[in-house]
Parts: C-alpha cells; structure tokens; sequence
C-alpha cells in the first residue's frame, strides 16, 4: 500500500458498533437483535450456516438495507443517519463480483478510483499497484467478462480497495477461489489488518476465520449464538472428540444411544454426514469401553478418530447442523434463504 493510501485512523472508537439489529422480510426474520462489534485494525469473522443472517447484517452495516430495529455505527458514524459519511469510509465486496463486464480490468479500477475522487493520475496508479497485488497485470488489458470466476472475485475484492478504506466488508470473499487464490488473499488481509484496516469477513470456511480472526460472531437463524476468539469457542465444546463414521446406509443415531454416557458430554449427531462426535476428557482411556459397547449393541463403524475440537465442531455443537447447511436443509425441510446481492463497488460517495 502506497504512502497516498493508508487507512484513516478512529481514534480508537470501535471500527464497529452494532446493538439489537432486527430485520424481517415479509413473515421471515432475518436479523433478531443482534449485537457485534470491531476493534480498530482488529479482523471480526461472522460465521453462521446458508440463510443466517451474515449476508443481511453486511447490508445493513455498509447502508445498503435499513434495519427495522436497533442501531449501529461504522467509523463512528451512524449507518441511518449519517449514510453518506459511512460509504465514504468503507470497501464492500460482496458474495458475488460486481465488476462491469465491458470494460476491462484496468478500467474497472480506474473508474472506481475516479468515482472515489481520485485525480486521474491517482486513480491509474493506484488501479496499477492493484492489478499487480492481485496479479491480474497480464489481464489487465482484457474485458472483465472473459476473466474466470476466481480471476473476477480477485478485481472485485481489488475494488473494494481502491480508496484504501479504514472498514472493509468482505462477504464470503474466497469463495470460487483456488487454494493458491486463497492463500494469497489471506497474506495481502493480513498486510492490510496490519497496516490499520478494520475487517469485518464474513465466511463458510472454518479454516479461514481460524486463521484470520481475531474474534469470531456465531449466527444462527438470525441471532448471535456465540461470541469470543476461535480458542475459546473451541473451549466451549470441550477437550478431545471422539469421531465415529457410521457404515454406508446405516443410522448414526443408533451408535449415539450406544455412546450415551460414556464421554464427557452428549453426543452429537450429524445425521447427513452419518457422523457421532463425542466429548471426552481421555479418548484412550475410553476406546475398551467404546469397543466392548459397540460389540454388545451389534454395531460397526466405518471409521473412528480421536482428534482436538475444530470451528467445524464449534457449528455443529451450537447450531445443531453443520456449517454450510441451514437448519432447514439439515432437517429436510423448506426455508427461504438469503438472497445475494449485487455489491455497491467500494461504496462510493453519494
């Protein structure tokens, strides 16, 4: 990042401050009162499974949709009152690339730059340093709408950056991109974190809050079911897990009556997975007893290991489901889910 383009600093008010956001859709409550906030130059990772309320708190944050109840500030301004002065200070990348498909890379960058304000020199500078962090210089000549997916997510999330934020929203910014992709974009957040920006990620992949965030929001169907750094979730679903894969065809909830009691905690079952995961305080100590049940009830398993708790684990025990499914999908039913949105390009002034 060039000297011209470091983050403004808040005077070390929360990046964000959100209290009792509630939004409904029709019959449909998307937001329940939830509550966040971001320390200045900190990385907050609100995690939830499809349809919980991530996607719409992003909106709302970055004054794309007002809420129908609660209050929240971004930069230290208020997202209702005070829209304008809010979108002047935040990048947006949202689920999907909003990048215009005529133009060409280059272009798109010089565009936002200049919509941002910059002079036009600036605004071609500034499009250059990017298209070469995000190493699309050989494309940069080519019209957005020939880029792969993965090479469209890298210009949008480049876009989100021109104006060099101090907030930035990044809903679900890796996915369609390679492992490589991925890890790249990791490296050039945390040079951006590092340098001041304030990072609100919004993400299905455990191992990407894991190793970006510093504090971590669990949502679920709307409301905040958990709260603290990947640690202390962690700590919250206990020790060692026991992990037993029921055999093709057969119903994980039998092994989990088989297991009752033996561990330090219920087990729980991921019925579409055909999974068992068991708390225990000695996993060694318990696989005789583990095996001499497993005999006395007649069951098999497919597979079974003995492994520290992951945010995988974290869903699972707090939502009831796994990551990446919602409740109703989890339970076969029908929900109507969030719908994805076409992101405002860095939120340029009004």
């Amino acid at each position: 990042m060039t000297a011209n383009h470091q983050p403004h600093r808040m005077g070390g008010q929360p990046a964000i401050l959100a209290e009792g956001l509630t939004k409904r859709f029709g019959a449909v409550r998307a937001l329940d009162g939830v509550d966040l906030e971001l320390a200045t130059g900190k990385v907050l990772a609100l995690l939830g499974p499809n349809g919980a309320g991530k996607t719409t708190t992003v909106r709302i944050l970055a004054t794309l949709l007002a809420p129908d109840a609660g209050r929240a500030r971004v930069a230290g301004f208020d997202v209702a009152a005070q829209a304008g002065a809010v979108r002047r200070r935040i990048g947006l990348s949202g689920q999907y690339a909003a990048v215009d498909a005529y133009l060409t890379g280059r272009e798109n960058l010089r565009m936002i730059g200049r919509l941002y304000g910059l002079a036009r020199l600036a605004a071609r500078r500034r499009a250059e340093e990017l298209l070469e962090r995000f190493d699309l210089l050989d494309a940069a000549g080519r019209r957005a709408g020939t880029y792969s997916g993965g090479m469209r997510r890298r210009l949008d999330v480049a876009a989100s950056l021109v104006a060099a934020p101090p907030v930035l929203f990044l809903d679900e910014p890796t996915t369609g991109l390679d492992p490589r992709g991925r890890i790249a974009l990791w490296h050039l957040l945390g040079e951006l974190t590092a340098q001041g920006t304030s990072l609100l990620l919004t993400t299905q992949y455990m191992e990407e809050a894991d190793r970006l965030a510093d504090a971590i929001v669990v949502i679920d169907e709307g409301r905040v079911v958990a709260t603290g750094t990947a640690d202390q979730l962690k700590a919250r679903v206990g020790g060692a897990r026991l992990e037993l894969q029921a055999r093709q065809g057969e119903d994980a909830s039998e092994l989990a009556r088989a297991l009752a009691g033996l561990g330090s905690g219920p087990p729980t079952v991921d019925v579409a997975a055909g999974r068992v995961v068991l708390p225990v305080d000695d996993g060694p100590a318990l696989l005789a007893e583990l095996a001499t049940r497993l005999a006395a009830s007649g069951l098999r398993v497919a597979d079974l290991a003995l492994r520290r708790p992951t945010l995988d684990d974290v869903f699972l025990a707090l939502t009831g489901h796994p990551s990446g499914t919602t409740h109703a999908q989890y339970l076969e039913r029908g929900s109507p889910a969030e719908g994805g949105h076409r992101a405002l390009a860095s939120g340029g002034a009004p």
